[in-house]
């Protein structure tokens, strides 16, 4: 028997022993998710049932209410918590672009909940941060889970593939990796080399590392028509399963899928609480968003980099901690504390979200070579700019970034502050605005180093609210 059929016979069973356990069904809300121009609407597309049961302990069904730029709640009919979770969302991104300003668009979305202990009616209230960053009602539905509408449809199989199995679902992070734009030959010759290749790049990092037996990793590759996904800036357009495309928002390297219900229906053939879409393509790129997805270029040089830094995103809601690339976002204009973990504005010293960690020798803000990396980054970011719009070969791209490697890693190495926490000024696309706790973190560069202090702790914080475990050595 082969490795897949093995896997298949694995998640069978394991299915077959949670329906017996009385773990309830999977629902999924999907939603649009419109507005733009000072405008935000929600309305329900449809309530689903997936063929799996829910995922998820029934002890652990919120987090710790801290992250995320929206948030959900899902209660039964005697007001007993369903779920409770914070996420971003690609609305919540593309507001703050140019176009949000003149222009109204429509996103889909999906919450997705464990079936209450009695069949019928459930609250489901969306919370949306304030200006001063505090969560506020923004919109609520009533669901029956017994109307005759709620789709129950059966989807198309997909083969699942255990990557790493270490436990039943309900006790272990679940972590898909869905793979988009493999050929029906690539997907049976291709994908589990690619996934089993960054899940080791995953594991190979702390906190994982550690807590690698409280994950479990399944596999999907829905077949495609052509090898590769869409590439609009350069006039490749391809159907691919998931429908990923780079250039979302316009920004060359940002890989996304706007095809949410797609994504769903595919990945409700696995358990999971989070997903990363292995897009099977070389050109650099990847996204992240906060308990939406990640994605990631599998076969970019920079493959295992990209899989980590924007899993961080995904996972954890860490902020990214570079500032000198271009992005799609319009800059804010009144400067609040961000919720992300692992950035500050520093408006309070005293109040620092991570000072329990900060030595009473490091200065705060702490000094770092920033004039001298700025420099060097303009003309990065100039080349950069260059190979991308005389399309040059990717191997160009490749040799800037290796040589941006090299030279950030000899200047941050002298520095007298390597591997304190403090608050070193540049980060969350703003030189000015914003601190991070670290010289150097993989949230900040490509240069080959681990996450700070303080996303590590974040990351495990995230892991603990969903499969508490022990952790290894």
């Amino acid at each position: 028997m082969n490795r897949i059929a093995c896997g298949l016979v694995t998640m069978a069973m394991s299915t077959a022993s949670l329906a017996a356990d009385g773990v309830p069904a999977t629902y999924r809300l999907d939603l649009v998710h419109t507005g733009g121009k000072g405008t935000e609407i929600f309305a329900v597309d449809r309530l689903r049932q997936e063929p799996l049961p829910w995922p998820g302990h029934p002890s652990r069904a919120t987090d710790d209410g801290k992250s995320g730029l929206y948030r959900f709640e899902v209660r039964d009919a005697d007001g007993q918590l369903l779920q409770a979770r914070g996420y971003s969302s690609i609305f919540g991104e593309w507001v703050t672009t140019d176009e949000a300003q003149d222009q109204h668009r429509t996103f889909h979305e999906s919450l997705r909940f464990p079936a209450p202990a009695k069949p019928g009616p459930v609250q489901v209230r969306i919370y949306r941060r304030d200006a001063q960053q505090v969560f506020q009602p923004v919109w609520e539905t009533k669901l029956d889970t017994t109307d005759m509408f709620v789709d129950r449809s059966p989807t198309a199989a997909q083969d699942l593939i255990v990557i790493e199995q270490h436990g039943a679902a309900r006790d272990k992070v679940d972590l898909l990796l869905l793979g988009d734009g493999y050929t029906a030959a690539e997907c049976a010759a291709k994908f589990r080399a690619d996934a089993e290749r960054v899940t080791a790049a995953l594991f190979k990092v702390q906190p994982f590392a550690r807590r690698r037996q409280d994950f479990n990793v399944w596999g999907l590759c829905p077949p495609a028509a052509q090898s590769g996904v869409s590439r609009p800036s350069t006039g490749i357009h391809r159907a691919s399963p998931a429908g990923a495309t780079y250039d979302a928002f316009g920004s060359e390297r940002y890989l996304l899928t706007f095809e949410n219900r797609a994504l769903r229906e595919i990945a409700a053939q696995a358990p999971y609480e989070a997903l990363v879409i292995l897009a099977n393509n070389d050109t650099y790129g990847g996204g992240g968003i906060f308990g939406l997805y990640s994605t990631l270029a599998v076969d970019s040089s920079w493959a295992d980099y990209l899989f980590v830094h924007e899993f961080g995103h995904h996972f954890a809601a860490l902020a990214d901690e570079y500032y000198t690339s271009p992005v799609a976002y319009a800059a804010p204009t009144t400067i609040v504390e961000p919720w992300e973990p692992n950035v500050t504005a520093l408006l309070d010293r005293d109040k620092l979200k991570w000072r329990h960690l900060v030595a009473t020798s490091t200065p705060v803000p702490t000094p770092w070579p920033k004039e001298t990396f700025e420099a060097y980054q303009l003309d990065v970011q100039a080349r950069r700019k260059q190979i991308r719009a005389d399309r040059r070969p990717e191997s160009e791209m490749d040799a800037l970034f290796r040589e941006e490697q090299a030279h950030v890693t000899k200047l941050l190495g002298r520095e007298r502050y390597p591997s304190a926490v403090g608050a070193f000024q540049g980060a969350n696309y703003d030189a000015q605005a914003y601190y991070r706790p670290q010289l150097d973190c993989i949230m900040f560069t490509r240069d080959q180093v681990p996450f700070c202090r303080v996303c590590e702790a974040a990351l495990e914080q995230v892991i603990d609210s969903i499969a508490p475990g022990t952790a290894q050595p």
